[in-house]
């Protein structure tokens, strides 16, 4: 009989009490959908059983399907088209470009010298302030190098780019070297974790409906018709849809992309964004009214 080693312990001593599980979440995950299935619509359903045996919560799961989804797309799936791009050109005057800046509100933009297709550089909304204290720089000088990506280009490999070398914006090209679009590091993440809220998001608005810098009204694509209507004292069948963004798909025959607009009653949709087939958000103004005599 051989001797125990030294070291070693007994099975009764190794009884006393199990160790704490101490694997991820994921880990778990995987255990519990071992042997493992066969495609991804099955690793899903997978999640969602998971869920419900209470192994993971609702936001894990819709992380994970996420992860799991992005491994399959492009950036071509994601980027923002280049007609519905929001450019500088580099020959506008100061006041034009913050105009367009505060307009817009993003943080980068793409910069273009000629046609829109030449795209030279990006700029950082930050560095036009600079421009405002020392007019005698040159606006080139402030232009950070453009990142240009094939469309085929991976999503998770991309996201894997964005960091390393702490980019958060590149241009789409097709096969042909044409720029396509753009594309974010938050369009990247928003993949996984659904959209980002910024600190311009404000909580307590019930209706869904802001003030934008220029005058103008931000409209969640779920706000309620009735809120809507009532905000802008316009008549809308408040009774035919549920959200202002189905009165808006059905007006213009299918779920409008970002940067098409739509007119309903005297008001001009615009879609800011798109997410999950749905519009997220449109910015609101009133059709100018020799446009609306024309419609007549």
């Amino acid at each position: 009989m051989s001797e125990p080693q030294p070291g070693s312990r007994s099975p009764r001593e190794s009884g006393r009490s199990s160790p704490p599980d101490r694997r991820s979440l994921f880990e778990r995950v995987l255990e519990f959908i071992s042997p493992g299935p066969d495609s991804t619509a099955e690793l899903i359903e997978s999640l969602a059983e998971a869920e419900q045996r209470e192994l993971i919560d609702p936001e894990s799961r819709a992380m994970l399907e996420g992860v799991i989804r992005m491994a399959g797309l492009t950036a071509g799936d994601a980027m923002v088209a280049a007609p519905r791009m929001d450019l500088l050109d580099i020959a506008s005057p100061y006041d034009e470009l913050l105009a367009n800046v505060i307009d817009c509100a993003h943080s980068r933009f793409p910069v273009y010298d000629g046609e829109r297709e030449n795209i030279i550089g990006i700029l950082l909304a930050k560095d036009l302030l600079k421009l405002q204290r020392a007019p005698e720089l040159n606006l080139r000088t402030l232009l950070r190098p453009a990142v240009f990506v094939p469309e085929s280009k991976g999503l998770n490999e991309l996201l894997r780019d964005f960091r390393s070398n702490r980019n958060h914006l590149a241009l789409v090209v097709d096969e042909f070297g044409r720029v396509a679009g753009l594309i974010t590091i938050e369009d990247v993440l928003e993949e996984i974790v659904g959209e980002i809220e910024d600190e311009f998001d404000e909580k307590d608005t019930e209706a869904g409906i802001y003030t934008l810098a220029d005058g103008s009204q931000r409209v969640a694509g779920d706000a309620d018709i009735a809120a809507v209507a009532e905000t802008f004292a316009v008549s809308l069948p408040v009774d035919a849809f549920e959200t202002i963004g189905g009165l808006v798909a059905h007006q213009h025959g299918q779920v409008p992309r970002r940067g098409e607009s739509v007119d309903v009653a005297g008001l001009r949709f615009t879609v800011m964004l798109t997410r999950g087939g749905a519009v997220r958000w449109f910015k609101v103004t009133r059709v100018p009214a020799d446009e609306r005599d024309e419609n007549r």
